[in-house]
This record gives C-alpha cells, structure tokens and sequence, in this order.
C-alpha cells in the first residue's frame, strides 16, 4: 500500500482545534488535558492527536481505550506503528548503545506487555496521516515528516527539510508532532506547527506540559501553544512502581531531558530555559 492510501481526509472543521501529540503512556496527564477541552468546550471532532499514545511512562493500555472512547482523530506514530507489526524496539532509530537507546529497551516491552489485543487492532486501523480543509487553509497532519514518521524536525531544522514534507502533502499548513517540543516555524505563507507533547515535559527546567488551539477568524488562521500542569508526582510514581527507567521518572518532576541525544545545537543550548510564547 502506497502512502496516499494511508491519509485519512477528514473534509472540513469549522471552530475552534485542540492539538497534541505523545501521550507516551502518561494517564495524568490526558486526563487532565481531556478535562481542559471539556472546559474550553472543543468537540472530540475537532480534537487531533499527532501519535505516539504509548511511550515511556506506566499506563499503556489506559492511554490507549481513552483515547478510543473520547472519539478524536489520531494518526499513529512510529511507536503505535511498531507495536501493531509486533517489532522488537520503538521504531526511533537510536544510535546503539546512546542512553535513549538503552533505556528504550526497557520501556517498549513494558508497554508491549501491557497492550490488549483489541488495542492493537485498534492501532492497525489508525492512518498514517490525516488532511483537512481549515479556513481557506490545507492542513495536513503527520508524525515525523511525510515519509519518514522516525524523522525529527525541530524548530532549527533546514527549511528545505520541512519544504519537502509540504510539497509531497500540497498542504498550506502541517501539524506534527515526534520531536516533543513545541514551535512553530513559518515561510513562503507555508506554516510548520508542533504543538509539543502532552506525556514529557519540554526540556525546559519545568514539569509543564504542551498542547496547541487553533482558530479561523476571517480566513486568518491564528494558533496558541498553551501549557498545563498535571499531577506530574503521581505519574513519576507509578513509573517507578513499574520499573522504568528512573531518568525519565525524574524527568517529569525536573523537566530537564537526561539527555540531549537527539537534539540539534540550538535545542540543546536551549534546555533548562523555561519557554514562552
């Protein structure tokens, strides 16, 4: 099956769109961001999910049959796509040996353990990526880049990097997710969203957590990252109560990243300062 027959068109939203991306497994926290669009009144419709449900924290299976019951559009990212085609890693690409790698090898068959079957096939029937028309405005939703959702696009990545991704979607705006920071990066009237992650915090020294409102005003597409604390210590716990990897455990409480493996310069250089927007 070729990659278009893999994008969900989801025809037209009208209102206000929730964004976030990598639950990784963190209950806590998707509660609470299902209890913020409750309050912000944002229809499960208009509510889209960038992939990877299931990470590193303690609750798989929970994350997963919540997600399937609110009813909001999800893509799958690489680690629901690897765990569907019953792989052995996350599907990250980590160099051997790096931290990530090593501590990857704990988490992934933790969450593999944990999984039902009918949320596997569940994840079998997820799309690769999603398109709709906002506005006057083509969005296109997909995990990493447009063929490569294990790929990592930051803020500081080339444009050229990004530009393929819109000429292979022909879309106006794309909305990603995978690198677990939220930017936004716009050129050529051409608008790269991430809205960041929702199970980890940003690398920035806080145990906040990001998720991402657009709204069309008059053809004008206007977005907002927003942040939101959670009962981070409870998720810490149950890590810990599991054994997962302590680093990540402590992750959640610090908000500093074990490690900067996967970072360009400029992101690293950035860890520890608290982001605004």
């Amino acid at each position: 099956m070729n990659l278009e027959q893999k994008v969900l068109d989801i025809g037209t939203i009208t209102g206000k769109v929730l964004v976030f991306g990598g639950v990784y497994s963190n209950l806590p926290a998707l509660e609470k961001l299902m209890e913020i669009a409750d309050n912000l009144g944002i229809p499960a419709s208009n509510i889209i999910c960038t992939g990877d449900i299931v990470g590193y924290c303690a609750q798989p299976e929970a994350c997963v049959q919540c997600i399937l019951q609110w009813g909001i559009h999800s893509i799958a990212g690489n680690v629901e796509m690897q765990l569907r085609d019953g792989e052995a890693d996350c599907g990250c690409n980590f160099d051997e040996g790096s931290r990530c790698d090593t501590f990857s090898r704990k988490w992934y068959p933790f969450a593999q353990s944990k999984l039902s079957e009918k949320s596997i096939e569940w994840m079998k029937q997820l799309p690769l990526h999603l398109r709709f028309h906002y506005g006057p405005s083509r969005v296109y939703v997909l995990h990493g880049a447009y063929d490569n959702e294990s790929e990592f696009v930051f803020q500081s990545s080339p444009w050229a990097q990004k530009q393929n991704s819109f000429q292979a979607a022909k879309a106006d705006i794309i909305l990603a997710g995978h690198c677990g920071l939220p930017f936004s990066h716009a050129q050529d009237s051409l608008l790269w969203l991430n809205a960041g992650v929702i199970g980890m915090p940003a690398n920035d020294g806080t145990p906040r957590v990001w998720y991402m409102v657009l709204e069309e005003t008059d053809g004008n597409i206007n977005f907002q990252h927003i942040p939101f604390q959670y009962d981070h210590e409870r998720a810490a716990e149950l890590m810990e109560q599991n054994h997962l990897p302590s680093e990540y455990s402590g992750t959640l409480r610090s908000g500093l990243w074990d490690n900067c493996e996967i970072l360009p310069a400029i992101e690293t250089a950035a860890q520890g300062k608290q982001l605004s927007f």
